[in-house]
């Protein structure tokens, strides 16, 4: 069921997951200020596309467990680290959250499970969610495959190797005796 009324900054998850409720839809990137400000540069048309879905999983003798899966993709520019350029990244995320009711459970189920544990909330908001999610897709050290221009040094004083003083040079003068051959 594709849900047009539910308010994605105000999410009911319990409802919202026994409902089986979807949404969907295309955020400009320029409303997430904390993914915004990590990036090269970005545009103003730059958007997020998410979906997300929400259900209910049975368990015998227990409460049924509440989930969310979210899906979003969006393309970046960021600047590569080898040549300090431009460089578009798609970011997508495909996460499950399963929600529980404390902290403690939580925490404990988050130790044994390669899902997101998350502690349920009365609201909601999806667009924290989904920022949160995007920054940590983002690569840690962005770099082209393929640099777009190669790479010069950035230094033009080379030092040569017998430019450089030998530390033991400089001890045997120290001491008034002449330097052992193979340390001047």
């Amino acid at each position: 069921m594709t849900d047009t009324t539910t308010d994605a900054h105000a999410l009911e998850v319990l409802a919202f997951c026994r409902q089986g409720g979807s949404l969907q839809g295309r955020w400009p990137l320029a409303r997430m200020t904390r993914l915004h400000d990590s990036l090269q540069a970005a545009s103003d048309d730059a958007v997020v596309d998410w979906q997300v879905a929400g259900s209910l999983l049975p368990v015998t003798g227990g409460e049924a467990q509440v989930w969310l899966h979210l899906q979003a993709s969006a393309t970046v520019s960021l600047q590569c680290q080898r040549c300090l350029k431009a460089m578009d990244e798609a970011i997508a995320v495909d996460r499950r959250f399963r929600f529980v009711r404390t902290e403690a459970e939580a925490l404990k189920l988050d130790e044994v499970s390669e899902d997101d544990v998350l502690v349920l909330e009365p609201r909601l908001d999806m667009g924290t969610l989904l920022e949160d999610e995007l920054i940590l897709g983002l690569p840690i050290v962005p770099m082209h495959t393929a640099c777009p221009e190669p790479l010069r040094p950035q230094r033009d004083d080379t030092v040569l190797e017998d430019d450089v003083p030998h530390p033991f040079a400089a001890l045997a003068a120290l001491r008034g005796k002449p330097p052992l051959d193979g340390d001047a």
